[in-house]
Formats: C-alpha cells, structure tokens, sequence
C-alpha cells in the first residue's frame, strides 16, 4: 500500500471522530465560518486603519454582536415579559371587538367580510392565551440555551477572522488544483456572501428603523417593533407585511381608523415601495462595487431562491447558508468544466 493511501484512511477515519467530538459546536462553526468569510474583507480594511489585526477582529466581533445577537435577546426577554403580564380578559374583549368590527364591514366587500368570518371562527381564544403562556414560558426556559449557542458562534468567529489568512493559505495547499483555481474558488464565493450578508444588514436595520421610528409616535415600542421588522423583512415578498397588516388591523379594531390607514400607508409607500423597490438596489450596487476586492455577477433570482430555500430549511441563518452552499456548488461546476475541457484538448 502506498503511504498516501494509507495517510488518507487514517485522514477519513479521523474526521469521522472529529465530527463525533465537535457535533454539538457544528453549527456553531459552520455558521461563524460563513460569518468570517462574508465579513473579510472589511476586516482587511479595518486591519490596514487600526494596524492590528486583533483590534479589527475584536471590532468585527463587537459589531456583530451589536448587530445580531442584542436585539435579538431583546425581543426574547421583551416578549417573556409581556406573555408572562398577559390580561386574558383584555384579549376576549379585543377579539369581541374585532368580530363586531367585521360584522360591520358594508356589503360591498361580502367575500372579504366572508372570509374574516370564517378566520374568525376557528379562533379559540381560551387556547390561543394558553398556547401565548406557553410560548412565554418557553422563550423563558431555552433563553439561557440560545445565549449559550450565540456566545459559542461569536467565539469562534472571533478566532475564524483572527487566523482567517493562515486557515485560508493552508486550505489552499492541500487543494489538488491550481493555486489560481483555488483563489477563484474562494474568491467568488466570499464576494457573493459578502454582497448579500451586507445588503440583508443594511436594508433590514433601514426598514427596521423607518418602521420603529415611525410607531414611536404612535405610542408603540419602537425599538421592539423595529427590529421585529427588520427580521421579518428578511422573508421575501410578504416579509414587511407580517408586521404592519395585524398592526393596522389591530387600530381599526380599537377605534382608530385613520391610524390604521396612515400606518398602511406609510409601511406600503415608504418601505415597501421607497426602500425594498428603489433603495435596496442601489445598496447592492454600492457594495458590489465599493466594498469587496473584486465586482461579482449576481444572478438576482438565484440569490432570491436561495435565501428562501435557506431560511426555510436552516432558519435564520438559511439568509447566509443558503446563497453560500449555491455559489460555491456554482464555482465548482465551473472548475470542473474547465478541467474537463483541458482534458479533452490534452486526450489525442
């Protein structure tokens, strides 16, 4: 037996252990290592400022924490608490409202009154406040789990962005292909995870704040619902909508009818139109051509599918998992044609 092939069993049968050993933090890793490869190369210019790499990455690791892992442990214990101080009678006198306000909706629109009705119907409001309890004592329990889980993904992030030029290089050495191949590889598939993790932050904490800024005046928690926002805008298509429409619905059930119609309003003019239609466009332009190292082709419905397809099937790090296992599948498709054709040119 050749010693590679030798090296190489050992190699298999060591991995299958490694992944034994480290399937809680795979996860974990998986999501950080995508994290520190979307974010290179603006490490790479904070590194150049700061002159030292340590300060860039504890910058990086900071921001992102602020970013990400903040609010969403403010939703989570905002949330708790409001369960927990849940008025059960208030709820059965809001939805008596609501069905009176249904029932008085003109004749003119009977399949909307119609189907309002029939959701109405299969509401049980004695189990939707169990089911609310419920959630809030789940968000209780597992709130100290998923600090743990964002605690582990911000640790090694900070270690995948600290050593990120001596995981990369060795990496590359033990590729068998062409060490311009493997920058290519490498290359296009951080410049795509970069383009779309920037322009998912940038336009969700833009739509976040003019939505928060605005209920803010309309006596809400603004920060709560800005980034209850901001992550529902992540969800294609109907992503906005999920957070004005019960918003509206809810002011038109109280009595306040011209607050739902400007709420309405301002959500489908201001966000949905001015800043998912005209502004987001210009962001992922903006990125692609001033931020990463090189201008990458993106295929916009591509991107679109594999978001959905990734927040679908990972959750909320499918956003990043999910354009990220297309475009390095696409980049190997294009490394093995090439190779294939040099083959065929080198074949007599």
């Amino acid at each position: 037996m050749r010693p590679v092939y030798f090296l190489i069993a050992i190699a298999i049968v060591t991995i299958f252990f490694m992944v034994e050993l480290f399937s809680p933090f795979l996860k974990a890793m998986f999501v950080s290592l995508l994290l520190a490869v979307a974010t290179n190369s603006l490490t790479f210019y904070l590194e150049n400022r700061l002159k030292s790499r340590i300060a860039a990455t504890s910058f990086m690791t900071l921001s992102l924490a602020g970013i990400f892992f903040v609010p969403v442990m403010y939703c989570i214990f905002s949330f708790a608490n409001a369960f927990k101080g849940i008025d059960q009678k208030l709820l059965i006198n809001t939805f008596e409202k609501l069905k009176l306000w249904v029932e008085g909706i003109s004749d003119d629109f009977q399949f909307l009154k119609e189907l309002l009705n029939q959701i109405l119907e299969k509401i049980d409001v004695a189990q939707l406040v169990q089911n609310i309890i419920s959630t809030g004592a789940y968000l209780g329990r597992n709130s100290a789990s998923f600090m743990m889980d964002m605690v582990m993904i911000l640790i090694f992030f900070f270690f995948f962005t600290l050593y990120a030029t001596n995981l990369a290089t060795y990496v590359k050495g033990l590729l068998p292909i062409k060490k311009d191949d493997s920058v290519i590889l490498f290359s296009e598939s951080s410049n795509v995870m970069t383009v779309v993790l920037y322009s998912i932050l940038i336009t969700a904490v833009f739509e976040g704040f003019l939505f928060g800024f605005f209920l803010t005046f309309y006596r809400y928690d603004g920060l709560l619902f800005g980034v209850l926002y901001g992550f529902a805008s992540l969800i294609p298509v109907i992503g906005g909508a999920i957070m004005w429409v019960p918003i509206a619905i809810y002011e038109a059930v109280t009595g306040s009818i011209t607050n739902a119609i400007v709420i309405a309003a301002y959500s489908i003019l201001m966000i949905s139109i001015f800043a998912d239609t005209f502004a987001k466009p210009i962001i992922i332009k903006y990125i692609n051509q001033k931020i990463v190292r090189s201008p990458t082709k993106i295929n916009e419905i591509l991107i679109f599918f594999s978001i959905v397809a990734g927040l679908s099937t990972f959750g909320f790090w499918g956003m990043i998992i999910g354009p990220a296992t297309v475009t390095f599948f696409i980049s190997i498709m294009h490394l093995i044609k090439k190779y294939s054709d040099e083959y065929k040119e080198n074949v007599p």
